[in-house]
């Protein structure tokens, strides 16, 4: 098989589809990779280090768009690329439809094959591509809520662990799955007051087990978020429904009741958001202000450390990359139900459920997609 490696354009976005010894191990396996010039250097790998394990380096996106039969990126494609795909290419990247009609319906439009890293699941229910980026969410959400509690990002002036005599700050963080257990790792390390909640017993047992009372863990209920967001000095938002798009767990009366110079972050931006007041900002202006909250809503957060987050996310997204190209996007996911779940478009048709049902179009199973377009 073919496969493309396009630069990424988003605002700040230096990760990159494959690092060079993930395409070296693609091409021993037969396949031809194709790497747009320029499309590892901001993480520090030139077009030589391509050239040494056998890719070859194409001058723009429209000629690797063109050639490959396998487009891999990292971030959903801008509209642009989404001009270059044609009917039947296989797309293999972060999607996050949800949210984003006008890219839902130009991909149906090009009729392309759309896999989505995000609702590949594992045989254990979980997700296996989305996992790395979270956990770099996660510990970065901590790290970009305590700059955005100094005073010169308009917070209240506070160091989250505080200092001997002086409390710490208080840290909520709403979800307790991998991004949030993730927060409140870094929030506990760094002293914080750490509460997290989460609608699971067993997550929060979990996590109980974990922190050994160092973080408070309580069972979410509306009155739940409302007593604890309302007097918190930092708020994570992490929650996640799979494809769909996040909960409006935060209302806009929640933010009006907060501390002035309180902060939050929320990492559910690519999927819509948790806030009520959240809408989705870039590194280059990652922080806006709303009733005297800090808010920081940036879409790609791992792209602030593109090396490492390209690191995580190649290791997981590797075996999945060579089945496609080994077997064939057909056979590869018809024979892992957990990778059938990532297709999410396929020669016009919608094949997540969530998505389908978010903008009243027609659904067809993954699978009966599959047979149809055979």
């Amino acid at each position: 098989m073919i496969i493309g490696i396009p630069k990424e354009i988003k605002n700040h976005e230096y990760r990159v589809g494959m690092v060079p010894s993930s395409v070296r191990e693609v091409i021993t396996h037969g396949h031809e990779v194709y790497v747009e010039t320029n499309a590892g250097v901001g993480i520090g790998f030139s077009d030589e280090d391509y050239i040494a394990v056998g890719a070859s380096i194409l001058p723009t996106a429209a000629d690797v768009f063109a050639k490959a039969e396998m487009i891999v990126k990292v971030k959903e494609p801008q509209a642009v690329e989404r001009a270059m795909l044609r009917e039947g290419q296989i797309l293999f990247t972060y999607l996050h439809l949800a949210p984003d009609f006008p890219q839902t319906e130009e991909l149906i439009n090009s009729k392309a094959v759309c896999i989505a890293y995000e609702t590949v699941t594992d045989n254990m229910g979980r997700l296996p591509l989305l996992a790395p980026m979270s956990e770099v969410a996660g510990r970065m959400s901590i790290q970009a809520g305590a700059q955005c509690l100094e005073k010169s990002q308009a917070g209240q002036g506070l160091l989250l662990g505080g200092v001997p005599g002086v409390e710490p700050a208080k840290v909520v963080v709403i979800g307790g799955g991998v991004v949030g257990a993730n927060a409140a790792r870094m929030a506990v390390g760094m002293r914080a007051d750490v509460t997290i909640l989460d609608r699971s017993l067993d997550t929060l047992r979990r996590l109980d087990e974990e922190f050994q009372g160092r973080a408070k863990v309580v069972y979410s209920t509306t009155d739940a978020i409302e007593k604890h967001v309302t007097s918190a000095d930092l708020v994570i938002g992490a929650v996640l429904i799979p494809g769909a798009a996040a909960p409006k767990l935060v209302t806009k009366d929640h933010i009006a009741k907060m501390k002035p110079g309180a902060a939050v972050v929320d990492v559910a931006i690519d999927q819509g958001g948790c806030f009520a007041t959240s809408h989705a900002t870039t590194h280059a202006d990652p922080t806006y202000i709303v009733d005297d909250v800090v808010h920081y809503c940036v879409a790609n957060m791992p792209g602030a450390v593109a090396r490492t987050s390209t690191f995580a996310l190649n290791n997981a997204t590797l075996p999945y990359i060579i089945k496609l190209a080994n077997l064939g996007y057909k056979e590869a996911l018809l024979q892992d139900k957990g990778f059938l779940l990532g297709l999410n478009v396929i020669h016009g048709q919608v094949t997540c459920k969530e998505v389908a049902e978010g903008f009243n179009l027609e659904y067809l199973a993954p699978e009966e997609a599959i047979a149809k377009f055979s």
